[in-house]
């Protein structure tokens, strides 16, 4: 017992301290080699995660796409029988010069009225991209 507390074993046990010390920087460097090695796992799995992802993504789009062409065919044939209706529903009344006529002239309007909001919003973004506000 008196050997753990004699000046040797005190001298001993600071040397045994002192490799210690000196075993810890590999230790260190293993542990920094482990860190890269598990970010650079986790930048490869987040990588094929995102490639998963926006296959999926752009696998969906291609079906959203194709409903949103068959959707807009479809407003167009509405809108032409919605036209070839009010020719039909005008022509007794008015005749049928008179119903073109009428369904031509307001379909005009329908494309000037566009026409104008589309030259407004293109004023808007040209003053907001040459910063001169978005009133000018």
């Amino acid at each position: 017992m008196n050997e753990l507390l004699s000046p040797e074993t005190a001298v001993a046990d600071g040397a045994d301290s002192a490799v210690a010390e000196a075993a810890e920087p590999p230790a260190l460097f293993d542990s920094l080699r482990a860190l890269i090695d598990d970010g650079q796992t986790l930048a490869e799995a987040e990588i094929a995660f995102q490639k998963v992802r926006a296959r999926y993504v752009l696998g969906r789009a291609k079906g959203i796409a194709a409903l949103a062409v068959l959707g807009l065919f479809l407003a167009f044939f509405t809108l032409v029988a919605l036209v070839v209706g009010l020719l039909l529903a005008l022509t007794p009344l008015v005749g049928p010069w008179g119903a073109l006529a009428i369904v031509g002239a307001a379909l005009l309007a329908g494309t000037a009225l566009c026409a104008l909001v589309i030259a407004r919003r293109v004023a808007r973004i040209k003053a907001v991209l040459f910063h001169k506000g978005p009133d000018a």
